[in-house]
């Protein structure tokens, strides 16, 4: 297993057009991370009257073995930019390196950058077409020119960690429920063994346990293997449930980077440019300001009860001990 990188970004307050002060990761190169953007800049549409700027001079580290969200509006640039992390698109100008490497310093290779990098799309169900859901889990795999015993070993274990029961695959994808097919669909990514996964709204259209199963898997995924994964979410809720670290985009720049704990502090900003904090978050704060002696820092609903049941807990002994005296 991959030891996971510990190293955190440095910060720097930065002014941007949205609105008040944010952060952005300041480039240091004592840090290895796995993938680095430099200056990355993408355009739609360019000396046309419908030109735009889908990215404005990005720079951004991601860490190996984190498990790292990406979160802002549609249109913000969240969807352009994880097409660069593996060569499907290219920028105007600067820079993507994987473990240091310039991803297009040899354009010829690029094939193999996307084995390295694998990008599951929004929707990935509508790509299926294999007769059977193994098969499917399998084209990667043999693609890869693998040896037959080990893409049965890479097909059982990636239906494994994203949820696909051994009982659906000698079935038809196309006779599965919406969330199966997503599941198979991401099997087959994961049984290509990329040393980046990036998954662009996994859960998108899914129901709350069909939500449930499919972050599950991928943060399994993630901690068994080592992989560094990236997840583009319009929910602040998944961010905060399942992410090491978050990148806040809007205006086609990053606005904030860093860890979960340090992002989701800075409630007050989130808003100010029309992203909402996490639910939970927005209950600990009411009881807070009623007088509920709740810790700031309360994201993930496994927290909030686990401080709930504290105050109780202390509350009860408080009482009981009263009554004794």
């Amino acid at each position: 297993m991959k030891k996971k990188n510990q190293n955190r970004p440095n910060l720097q307050a930065v002014g941007t057009d949205a609105g008040p002060v944010h952060s952005v990761p300041i480039m240091n190169e004592t840090e290895n991370p796995k993938l680095r953007l430099e200056n990355i800049t993408y355009i739609y549409g360019k000396n046309t009257p419908f030109e735009v700027r889908a990215l404005d001079g990005v720079s951004l580290d991601i860490h190996a073995g984190k498990l790292t969200g990406i979160i802002g509006h549609t249109g913000s640039g969240k969807s352009t930019l994880i097409q660069l992390f593996n060569g499907l698109t290219r920028a105007e100008s600067g820079r993507v390196l994987l473990d240091g490497g310039d991803i297009w310093a040899n354009p010829k290779e690029i094939g193999k950058i996307r084995y390295r990098v694998g990008l599951v799309m929004q929707y990935p169900e509508y790509q299926l077409f294999e007769e059977t859901v193994a098969a499917d889990i399998a084209f990667g795999p043999k693609n890869m020119k693998l040896s037959e015993e080990e893409i049965r070993e890479r097909v059982k274990e990636s239906a494994s960690f994203a949820g696909v029961d051994e009982t659906l695959m000698d079935k038809s994808p196309f006779d599965l429920s919406g969330g199966q097919k997503r599941r198979v669909a991401i099997a087959g990514i994961m049984a290509m063994r990329p040393e980046v996964l990036v998954l662009d709204e996994p859960a998108a259209g899914l129901d709350p346990q069909g939500r449930h199963t499919i972050f599950q898997g991928i943060r399994e995924y993630n901690r068994r293997t080592g992989c560094t994964v990236i997840i583009v979410s319009h929910s602040m809720e998944d961010m905060a449930q399942y992410c090491d670290d978050v990148v806040v985009m809007a205006h086609a720049k990053v606005l904030m980077a860093g860890d979960r704990d340090h992002i989701f502090s800075r409630a007050d900003e989130l808003e100010k440019v029309g992203l909402d904090i996490p639910q939970i978050t927005k209950l600990m704060l009411l009881l807070r300001e009623g007088g509920m002696p709740v810790p700031a820092g309360l994201y993930t609903p496994d927290a909030a009860e686990a401080s709930l049941m504290e105050i109780f807990d202390a509350a009860k002994r408080n009482k009981e001990g009263r009554k004794r005296v």
